[in-house]
């Protein structure tokens, strides 16, 4: 390799990459599967049937 090729490859490293515009699609699958997995990780709460609070033991103070 000459010093010339290897200066060609330093700056083709130097280089920045091109920068990919962002894509309405992906951008919206992402807000969805954050979405879904919010409302799934709430469970029972948000989604399922039958919840009910037992009233629990009362605190008194003496």
């Amino acid at each position: 390799m000459t010093r010339l090729e290897a200066i060609r490859d330093a700056q083709a490293l130097l280089d920045e990459p091109a920068i990919e515009q962002p894509k309405p699609l992906r951008l919206l699958a992402a807000a969805a599967f954050a979405a879904t997995a919010a409302v799934m990780l709430a469970g029972t709460m948000v989604v399922g049937p039958g919840v009910s609070f037992d009233q629990g033991s009362t605190v008194s103070n003496p």
